[in-house]
């Protein structure tokens, strides 16, 4: 997702990768830390301060690219209804501009003057800043004499990627560039190569066949069964979900192809505050590819635009894998009840403050 300015928290991956940029950072010295004001930088920073006890210098300067409309939007969908502009974004810095968004050219002259700042202020001293993907990528553009929007010669780093650098008599020599050595045990790729999905709203009554087949494979994967599966009320209820929010129930997709489906009730929950996902699922060739978070991501979206400050869902006891993945992405067991094929947990997620995931 897109956030730019969008003040997200760390999820729980990050925070893991903070952690061991923490320890990979710990017998470094270090004389001072600037951060942007942002959660998740800060978050970054903290993780440098559990090693290094120098209060954080937060400037707003270093704060990521305003994406503008962009922000609080998926990848999957800009690159659907915007593939040029993507392109554009990622690759041309000069061809890009959204109204109400910053420019490559906009960051530089905004985070510029606070590494001027630090230089004057830490010379001969060893410094952490602590910034944004884009922001840090304009900025080592200007300190290398190279264009920003250059993938090959200055491609985006991940997250908590390191660039370590000397400044002497004003020229920056650098010693490596969005280091990610630290992440390796995590046995996971820098960037998931996972695809972007895009979703898009639809009437169920009017996709009937292509819900009820979803939520029977479900069923199928949750029970071992189709044994007590009622398309009819399921299709319905649907229908209804629909019709208190055209917004609720989403066709997945892979590119073109038809990936998954979402299916909110809005209603329930509203006087108390949460949301309820009646059914999130994806196709059988689309699982275990860490697309799942993708979904769960729009949902708790959707929820947080309509104020709601937590999440929550059935789960069947005996389904390993969707309490595993709801375990992971920070849902716990609140209430038991009998179902059909044994019992369910009611599982819940806060999602009130600032973060999504």
């Amino acid at each position: 997702m897109m956030q730019g300015h969008w003040d997200g928290e760390a999820t729980a991956l990050g925070l893991r990768q903070a952690e061991l940029l923490g320890e990979r950072m710990k017998d470094t010295p270090l004389d001072a830390i600037y951060v942007s004001d942002l959660s998740r930088a800060i978050h970054t920073a903290e993780a440098l301060q559990k090693h290094h006890p120098l209060p954080l210098r937060i400037d707003p300067r270093l704060r990521e690219i305003n994406m503008g409309p962009w922000e609080g939007r998926f990848f999957g969908d800009l690159k659907h209804d915007a593939p040029g502009e993507v392109k554009r974004f990622l690759q041309r810095e000069d061809g890009w501009k959204e109204a109400g968004a910053e420019g490559y050219a906009e960051v530089t002259a905004r985070a510029w003057p606070a590494i001027e700042e630090i230089l004057r202020d830490n010379e001969g001293k060893s410094v952490a800043v602590v910034s944004h993907g884009v922001t840090i990528r304009c900025l080592l553009a200007k300190m290398l004499g190279i264009r920003p929007g250059d993938p090959d010669s200055l491609p985006l780093g991940g997250n908590t990627a390191i660039s370590c650098l000397r400044c002497e008599n004003g020229d920056f020599i650098p010693e490596y560039i969005g280091d990610c050595e630290h992440l390796k045990v995590l046995n996971i790729p820098v960037w998931e190569q996972t695809p972007d999905l895009r979703a898009e709203a639809i009437d169920p009554m009017q996709e009937a066949a292509y819900y009820t087949a979803c939520y029977e494979d479900a069923w199928r994967a949750a029970h071992g069964t189709t044994r007590g599966f009622s398309p009819e009320g399921y299709l319905l209820a649907a229908a209804e979900h629909h019709k208190a929010d055209p917004g609720a129930v989403l066709r997945i997709l892979a590119e073109d192809e038809p990936a998954g489906l979402i299916d909110m009730d809005p209603g329930r929950g509203e006087k108390e505050g949460y949301g309820w996902l009646s059914l999130i699922y994806l196709r059988p060739e689309f699982r275990n590819q860490g697309m799942g978070i993708q979904l769960l991501g729009r949902v708790i979206m959707h929820y947080r635009a309509l104020g709601r400050r937590s999440l929550r869902l059935y789960a069947a006891e005996d389904n390993r894998a969707a309490m595993a993945f709801y375990r992971h992405w920070g849902f716990e067991k609140i209430a038991a009840e009998q179902g059909s094929f044994g019992r369910v947990w009611v599982l819940e997620k806060k999602i009130g403050g600032a973060g999504y995931v």
